[in-house]
């Protein structure tokens, strides 16, 4: 199974949606779906709430292997069936999906040097272990870049490599995610110091590591076009970093090779209170438009 998944990865049409909102960014996500805070009591009855969103989005038949590749879930969502099964199932035996599951616990406090890095992941190994029993293929894991500090990159990036080999010890395949704030007014130099950094991190892995990049769709097209023929990188995705879902399928489709991960751009437009049919005509469109951002 692992193999024929990597296969996928590697080589099939389509993009990665992004279901891995957690507890910081649940209240957002719901309230985007037409559901208020003022509608729903405490933590249960909102993660109830998104794994019904989550649930609506993957059970739609606008939802498959056509143009969706591989999804990634929340750590609850993993441990939450879809008609009886645990979501990574359902994605795999009933969609042809491949699951992936957000891994990082948040950011850490902005630094001096213009970085969030990752908050310690006190129970990865427990984490990875109930992965694998649950049938996931890979992870994925953000830090976040607001400043072009050579310094503060530099530790952004090796923090990311150093929690990936573990996971890959594990037998999963990590996302490295350093994403880069759409904001900054440096965001070109602070792109340039980024590739510079995954360029020597990705040549020093061994042939046995595998790794995929999420990256911020670049301000110099085709940046990172030189990641998606590196040996050692299965794929490079693109987050959609606050674009609107047309500026992203826009600046998406302008860098070859790069495939989307989107997430709140996925969702765009969807609702709670529309009908089915509704809902899977929005989702339908949202999903051809990023699939053929990503296919170009």
């Amino acid at each position: 199974m692992k193999k024929e998944q990597l296969e996928q990865m590697r080589s099939s049409k389509g993009f990665v949606a992004a279901l891995d909102q957690s507890g910081g960014s649940t209240p957002k996500a719901l309230k985007l779906y037409g559901v208020n805070e003022d509608e729903y009591n405490g933590e249960e009855e909102m993660f109830d709430l998104i794994h019904q969103m989550r649930t609506r989005i993957i059970k739609s038949a606008a939802f498959n292997s056509e143009k969706i590749i591989g999804a990634i879930l929340f750590e609850q969502t993993m441990d939450r069936k879809i008609d009886n099964k645990f979501t990574a199932d359902y994605l795999w035996e009933e969609k042809h999906i491949v699951p992936f599951l957000k891994v990082d616990k948040g950011l850490e406090e902005l630094d001096l040097d213009g970085v969030q890095l990752m908050k310690p992941i006190s129970n990865l190994a427990d984490l990875l272990r109930r992965a694998n029993v649950r049938h996931i293929f890979g992870t994925k894991m953000r830090s976040v870049i607001k400043k072009a500090s050579p310094e503060g990159i530099e530790r952004v990036v090796a923090q990311q490599f150093e929690v990936a080999h573990q996971i890959i010890e594990a037998g999963l395949v990590p996302i490295i995610e350093p994403e880069v704030d759409i904001n900054i007014p440096d965001k070109s130099r602070a792109e340039a110091i980024l590739a510079d950094e995954l360029r020597k991190h990705l040549d020093r892995l061994p042939e046995t590591h595998n790794v995929m990049l999420k990256v911020t769709l670049p301000t110099i097209n085709n940046l990172y076009k030189e990641f998606t023929k590196h040996p050692r990188v299965v794929r490079v995705v693109a987050l959609s970093g606050g674009y609107s879902r047309e500026k992203a399928n826009e600046l998406l489709a302008q860098n070859k090779g790069v495939i989307a991960s989107f997430s709140r751009a996925l969702s765009e437009g969807l609702s709670a209170k529309q009908t089915d049919a509704d809902f899977d005509a929005t989702l339908a469109k949202s999903i051809q438009g990023i699939y053929e951002a990503s296919v170009k």
